[in-house]
């Protein structure tokens, strides 16, 4: 199928130039037309010339009001020539954003699939992410073969929204694990260890985790350019909030560690990479 992809901020060139590698031919539209240009691949003028020309179209974006600009906006994605193509949708929306998104969709006569990403950068370059769907199935059983070449692991769970409420649980885990990892390598700083040796000691014993994993090299050299931005990650617990609001069912350790990402998004930091709650738990004693 001829592919198409929006959306080129850190995760999405990474999917894209993944998708480059195994041998797709993108057509891409970006906001910023620079970032499309570096790809060295056609480029579209609009979302809406964008998907008049191929059958399927990846959207890699910030969040759901991006999400339904590219989609119905003025010569968005839906205003085109859509009737019988698919749009993959890898952002992480609002579990209530996505129904009107399928709603809308329908009517043009196209396939919306929710397709959320779990993890970033590294592993989308390496064709190791993990992937959840929510959608049509005869469309997920269309774009399987072109999410295979950058997810390990996909998960079809069928019913829309499922896939957006699962990725914003996951991302629970991750926030929480992140800001536990930080705060016991500061902790174990202060009592005079070396950093080194604290990240060893914490990847062989209880701290050992994909988390730790992805993040000890930007812990260790305090190098936070976004792989994953605070911003992102603190709209993400502000969704899973809302989930919980939602179905009556309290969040403890989710609501803190959300604020503890707010207070580093008001500090400057929101588009560093979410490890750098490091830093923010650190200047606490200077």
């Amino acid at each position: 199928m001829r592919t198409g992809f929006i959306g080129l901020g850190n995760l999405g060139k990474a999917i894209a130039g993944r998708l480059i590698s195994e041998g797709v031919e993108l057509t891409v539209w970006n906001r910023t037309r620079s970032k499309a240009e570096r790809l060295k691949v056609a480029t579209a003028d609009t979302p809406a010339a964008l998907i008049s020309q191929v059958d399927i179209v990846f959207v890699c974006l910030f969040d759901s009001a991006a999400v339904e600009s590219v989609m119905a906006g003025p010569e968005g994605l839906l205003s085109g020539k859509c009737r019988g193509k698919i749009i993959v949708d890898l952002t992480t929306n609002h579990f209530d954003a996505v129904g009107a998104f399928n709603e809308a969709a329908e009517e043009q006569g196209v396939a919306y699939l929710e397709s959320p990403v779990l993890g970033s950068v590294v592993p989308a370059a390496k064709g190791m992410l993990t992937i959840v769907v929510s959608g049509d199935e005869q469309a997920y059983k269309r774009a399987h073969p072109y999410l295979s070449k950058f997810g390990k692991d996909i998960y079809y769970l069928g019913r829309p929204a499922l896939a957006s409420k699962m990725k914003v649980i996951n991302n629970l885990v991750l926030g929480t694990f992140m800001a536990v990892i930080s705060e016991a390598v500061v902790l174990g700083e202060e009592i005079g260890l070396e950093k080194a040796q604290v990240l060893d000691i914490l990847s062989s014993g209880a701290g050992h985790s994909g988390v730790l994993d992805a993040k000890r090299t930007k812990l260790q050299t305090e190098d936070f350019s976004p792989h994953f931005s605070v911003a992102a990650i603190y709209k993400d617990l502000q969704y899973l909030q809302d989930l919980s609001q939602a179905t009556s069912w309290p969040l403890f350790t989710g609501n803190i560690v959300k604020e503890l990402y707010g207070l580093a998004q008001a500090a400057g930091m929101a588009d560093m990479d979410f490890s750098s709650v490091y830093q923010l738990l650190k200047g606490r004693k200077q």
